[in-house]
């Protein structure tokens, strides 16, 4: 055997044996999720003999987790919306707009990376309960954009630096004001970095389960991610019924990936280098 396929055999072989390792508890799932409680107590492990949705309709209907779903859909749509608008101006801005102290507060958002948000969970708790924003959408919203938006000016600055400055001189000698640079030039040419930073925004709020269960204390108003974990404890003797509500928060992340993962790895390879 040449180098070469030595090589690649030194490769491929972990490589397969994570991709098995990542599929297998997917597979499982569905797979534990498609039997009967009876199916489930007599061979976790065996394939189903058919395949049965009534778990999934349980799970969607009388266990709540359409109601869940909604909620999720609400917080991560406003939360990351407000997130790219916040970031893509605070990065626009950062970038190439050189004002006194501009220096100072990029290192104060890189700061803020490293700050857990078990640091700041009581602080913030006690704010949104004096204002009123404890179990509503917008406390959590606000919630989820303090925690991920240095995050997002941080990859919106990179890219904006990637941007030439002879862009920006040119539409200023067009005549338009810093807003209309913003809005017409390097809002739309940060479209890459702006589907990258929104794509895994989505993915952070989507699978927090500590932020909302602080905000949300509420049954009624449960993200999806805590209405599973719930589900644990509600139904630790029916886990088929457990394992639906799995598929259900994981299939709409697994679209995702499937679907933007070209669009992903090209907006944080084009805002990953500076030019």
């Amino acid at each position: 055997m040449s180098g070469t396929r030595l090589a690649k055999w030194v490769v491929a072989v972990p490589m397969a044996a994570l991709a098995l390792a990542t599929i297998y508890p997917l597979v499982f799932t569905t797979n534990v999720a498609m039997k009967t409680r009876r199916e489930y107590i007599l061979d976790r492990f065996s394939l189903s003999d058919s395949l049965h949705w009534d778990n999934i309709v349980k799970a969607w209907t009388s266990v709540g987790m359409s109601r869940y779903f909604l909620n999720s859909v609400i917080v991560v749509a406003c939360s990351v919306a407000l997130l790219l608008l916040l970031g893509s101006m605070a990065g626009f801005a950062l970038a190439r707009l050189r004002f006194r102290g501009s220096s100072t507060l990029f290192l104060g958002i890189l700061a803020a990376l490293f700050v857990p948000f078990q640091v700041i969970m009581v602080p913030l708790a006690r704010i949104m309960g004096d204002t009123g924003l404890i179990d509503t959408y917008p406390g959590l919203v606000l919630a989820y954009v303090a925690q991920f938006l240095p995050f997002t000016i941080f990859l919106m600055t990179s890219f904006y630096s990637t941007v030439p400055p002879e862009i920006v001189d040119a539409a200023r000698i067009d005549g338009n004001t810093v807003y209309g640079v913003y809005w017409r030039i390097m809002l739309p040419m940060g479209t890459p970095a702006l589907l990258s930073v929104g794509v895994l925004n989505a993915l952070f709020c989507w699978n927090d389960v500590l932020i909302s269960l602080l905000m949300m204390p509420s049954s009624e108003n449960r993200t999806l991610m805590v209405g599973v974990t719930s589900l644990r404890g509600q139904y630790s003797d029916d886990i088929p019924t457990f394992a639906s509500g799995v598929l259900i928060a994981a299939v709409p992340v697994l679209l995702v990936y499937l679907f933007l993962q070209r669009q992903i790895a090209d907006g944080v390879t084009a805002g990953a280098t500076k030019g």
